[in-house]
């Protein structure tokens, strides 16, 4: 016999055959007994005793557990010897009785038959060749037997026997063909990612197929028996129970779930269940199960959920989920108050174009920190994007949301350090709260945001049904200032700086205007702010140095009296502070091909002191490339000697306020005297603006002070204007 292992198929089947067999042996052996009882000799009857004894025993090995004995290879071996000892008794029994030779026949004949349903060619020729031996031995015995009717019986015997082999061999084939295709099954549900089980009625696991090891790190055998439910999660029980149920109410129907299973180690399973039901198929009687993990799809779609309403870089709710968050505040509050902050981090853009984006991510974590440790744990602090934050409140008391303000701005205002640096910064924060609609109340709260800006910036502001009308036009102020970049309707006129002695021109100054389409030419007063609030200052300022520098080129090439011409140029404030403006200078004075030394570049007073360091270290970039430096406004600012002397700067420009009365005013000719005396003890040059009558001209050139500019000698105008003041005579420059 072939050594294979057996499946459950196999072990049924020989529990099957075994349990006919002895079922055979013990009616024959019964028969047997009546014989003995009815025809054997008194001296003979004795042998009833063991002839039914052999029939008991037969009897009890058909209810022997063969279904699990058969699965030991060596018990099967020695089970031949049933069928092998089961000739000699019947040769014995047929030898004492006088038709024994008529029952031996057959008798042998189902001992063949039965065998060869279990055992191979091999057994069922040996068994039948021992048949036949032992009929010849018995002819002696018998009288009246011809050798036609030996032969003949021979014959039949041996054809009986033939024909068992036969079938023995076919039946063989047909198991190695059937175990091949299921082999074949097998290796192709093992290579499958999924695990296919059949579950029982009760919902016990009676098949797994071999990828269910890999699935749940169990074995066929350890898998076979257990009750899907105890391995289900605590939270699914009661729903994969209730599937359980609908799948095996439907015969032939199909279900599927999501479920998970616990593994061995602990660790839990997503897993995607579909099941159909065929227990009214014979050949199975159970559901089968089909199990796909489904965990790299389920850590798939939790990250995509992070991703969709978490920010990745603070780890708040992102717009989608405030949005959200606030819209169930307003429906379920239904008519009461809810609160929503809206913050702006001031200049952010700054401190990415200064110190690189990372720092500027550093920030935005560090202020998230400072913001959440400033609120309730019920609140909702949401980053919406860039460096906007967002705080959405419930059942607060009057005035609650204006200390929340106050708090979170001083929290705003403290020091950050990053990588070498401490950065300070602020925030505009917008209040709004009523029981209006979600977007309605988020627009507001953006609304007194930008009122914040506009008010200095560092502060908060309540929403004001006002507030509507100034942010409009200030948002169709920067569309149109966008729109006159792109259509070049700003332009430069230019204010002569002259010589205080010989009064001829030593400079100019270019002073921007805006040719706006509908309100005419608008002065810097009507928009520098605004362009300095929402940053196209400093694409409009990169304009006026790239077109100051090329309008002092085209003069140089008209007229020899440009030749030592000087063109200044205002910096706003962030301008200065623009990481690029090194770069931007370097490009202008490069495209319009002007010597360095010909651009000054004008600074305030004021921004310089917001932070010396950094503007000591822009100066001396700017000076590296060769053009002059300007304090502009200067007297107005609260700036020292000490940084006066270590900024590298070559001009101090007086401011108006002390010239409009120098001619007149004893103590402003003091302080520009001494304004004057300090800029010659620095060997810097000293220019006074707003000069507009003969008296201050005297008295600023009396004192010492080298050049000025002012209505005087000339009010701003196009560059046609320059070249005729540059070819004038002195004395007949326009008062």
């Amino acid at each position: 016999m072939q050594a294979a292992e057996f499946d459950d198929s196999d072990a049924e089947y020989w529990a099957r055959q075994i349990r006919i067999g002895a079922a055979v042996a013990a009616g024959v052996t019964l028969l047997g007994c009546v014989r003995v009882g009815v025809d054997w000799g008194a001296d003979q009857r004795w042998l009833i005793v063991p002839v039914l004894g052999a029939a008991v025993v037969q009897v009890v090995a058909a209810f022997l557990p063969w279904v699990r004995l058969v699965r030991r290879p060596a018990l099967r071996g020695w089970l031949i010897l049933w069928w092998v000892a089961e000739l000699p008794m019947l040769f014995v029994f047929s030898r004492i009785d006088r038709d024994g030779l008529m029952l031996y026949l057959p008798g042998s004949a189902l001992i063949m038959v039965t065998a060869a349903a279990l055992y191979g060619p091999a057994v069922v020729v040996s068994l039948g060749v021992l048949a036949v031996a032992g009929y010849l031995a018995l002819l002696p015995a018998v009288t009246g037997v011809n050798a036609v009717s030996v032969v003949s019986l021979v014959a039949i015997m041996s054809c009986l026997v033939t024909f068992n082999s036969i079938n023995a061999r076919s039946r063989r084939r047909l198991d190695a063909r059937r175990k091949a295709a299921e082999h074949r099954t097998e290796m192709l549900l093992e290579a499958a990612s999924d695990a296919v089980f059949a579950i029982d009625g009760n919902g016990n696991f009676r098949y797994a197929s071999p990828s269910a090891q890999r699935l749940f790190g169990l074995t066929r055998a350890e898998v076979t028996g257990k009750a899907m439910v105890a391995l289900a999660h605590p939270d699914e029980l009661a729903g994969l129970r209730a599937w359980m149920g609908s799948l095996f109410a439907v015969p032939g129907g199909t279900a599927r779930t999501e479920a998970r299973l616990r593994r061995p180690d602990g660790s839990w399973l997503h897993l995607d269940v579909i099941g159909t039901n065929r227990v009214d198929d014979p050949a199975l009687r159970a559901a089968v199960i089909s199990l796909r993990d489904i965990g790299r799809r389920k850590e798939l779609e939790e990250q995509l959920s992070r991703q969709a309403f978490t920010d990745s870089l603070t780890g708040l709710p992102n717009r989608a989920l405030f949005r959200d968050r606030l819209a169930q505040a307003v429906e379920r509050r239904a008519g009461a108050a809810v609160t929503v902050l809206l913050i702006d981090l001031d200049d952010f853009k700054l401190v990415n174009d200064n110190l690189g984006h990372s720092a500027g991510d550093q920030l935005l974590a560090t202020l998230a920190g400072r913001l959440r440790a400033e609120m309730r744990p019920g609140d909702t602090l949401a980053r919406l994007g860039g460096d906007e934050f967002a705080i959405l409140v419930e059942d607060l008391a009057p005035g609650e949301a204006e200390a929340l303000a106050e708090r979170l701005l001083r929290a705003g205002r403290e020091q950050v350090r990053l990588d070498s640096r401490d950065v300070a910064c602020s925030l505009s924060i917008g209040i709004a709260h009523g029981d209006r609609p979600a977007e309605q109340l988020l627009r507001d709260a953006d609304l007194a945001m930008y009122a914040a800006k506009r008010n200095g910036r560092n502060a908060y502001a309540v929403f004001d049904p006002s507030m509507s009308r100034s942010v409009l036009e200030e948002a169709q102020q920067r569309v149109d200032m966008e729109r006159g970049l792109e259509q070049d309707q700003f332009v430069l006129l230019y204010q002569p700086v002259v010589d205080l002695i010989t009064q001829r021109i030593a400079g100019v100054e270019a002073l921007v205007r805006w040719r706006h389409p509908e309100d005419g030419l608008l002065s810097p007063y009507q928009f520098i702010a605004t362009a300095e609030a929402n940053g196209l200052i400093v694409p409009l300022g990169r304009w006026v140095l790239r077109e100051a520098c090329a309008q002092l080129a085209r003069w140089q090439r008209e007229t020899p009296a440009a030749a030592g011409l000087k063109m200044n140029v205002n910096l706003s404030a962030r301008q200065f502070q623009y990481a690029g403006l090194v770069a931007d200078v370097a490009a202008a004075i490069a495209d319009a091909g002007i010597a360095a030394g010909a651009l000054t570049l004008e600074i305030t007073e004021s921004m310089l002191m917001e932070d010396v360091t950094g503007a000591i270290e822009t100066l001396g970039a700017l000076r590296a490339l060769g053009v002059r430096l300007a304090i502009d406004d200067f007297g107005t600012g609260y700036s020292s000697l000490n940084y006066l002397k270590q900024l590298p700067v070559d001009i101090i420009k007086i401011d108006k306020t002390f010239v409009d009365q120098v001619d007149t005013d004893a103590d402003d000719v003091a302080l520009v005297d001494a304004v004057v005396g300090l800029g010659q003890a620095l060997r810097l040059q000293t220019v006074a603006e707003g000069i507009e009558t003969d008296g201050q001209w005297l008295m600023l050139r009396q004192i010492g002070c080298d050049q000025g500019q002012g209505y005087l000698f000339g009010r701003p105008g196009d560059a046609a204007s320059v070249i005729g003041l540059l070819t004038r005579e002195p004395a007949t420059a326009e008062r």
